[in-house]
């Protein structure tokens, strides 16, 4: 197939050329906020769907003192933890416990170190204490995310701890990550 031209050339014309260095280094300096803010925004948009899914497993099948619950082969159900999860390969998730349900909702336990994941597991954390992500801390290191693994892991299997309370914990760091999303907007409408 051969293309139709007019035969024209069309002349190009170079915005830059005709502006001054400091006007061309602002303007580079202004799409590269617009683009910090865009993913920004993208990733909290992510993490909040993270979150909502996370508690719809939660609100179908919670566990406590286990990671995952998976039927086998025969339709029993079982659960597993760091001992056994190689069991369940290949098999869905029927429940799981706070933290697994948001590996889960995150791509499963391949994706348990990506961003996504981990920065989710962070706002529920702070959702959970009640304290606001500071921007520096915002990746803490990996011994304190350990820590606050563990904290919400103690959390979900306290004995008196519901599928409920659970649940509304994550559509409360769901809500966090909107609220953070809506603030980095207004924000960055602000300067610009």
């Amino acid at each position: 197939m051969t293309a139709a031209t007019t035969g024209e050339v069309v002349p190009t014309f170079d915005v830059d050329s005709h502006l001054s260095w400091w006007t061309r280094r602002r303007l580079t300096r202004q799409l590269g906020i617009r683009d910090d803010v865009s993913a920004r925004l993208a990733e909290l948009h992510n993490i909040a769907g993270i979150l909502n899914q996370a508690a719809d497993m939660i609100s179908s099948g919670w566990l406590q003192h286990s990671w995952f619950a998976y039927r086998d082969d025969n339709g029993q159900t079982k659960t597993v933890t760091a001992y056994n999860v190689n069991e369940m390969a290949g098999r869905p998730v029927t429940g799981a416990c706070l933290v697994g349900a948001i590996v889960q909702a995150g791509g499963g336990l391949s994706k348990v170190r990506t961003q996504p994941v981990q920065r989710a597991l962070d706002i529920t954390w702070h959702t959970l204490f009640e304290t606001t992500p500071q921007p520096n801390h915002w990746t803490p290191a990996p011994a304190i995310r350990t820590l606050r693994v563990r904290d919400l892991t103690r959390w979900n299997d306290h004995p008196r701890r519901t599928a409920p309370q659970a649940e509304a914990l994550l559509r409360r760091s769901a809500a966090a990550a909107r609220s953070e999303a809506a603030h980095v907007s207004r924000r960055s409408s602000d300067v610009h």
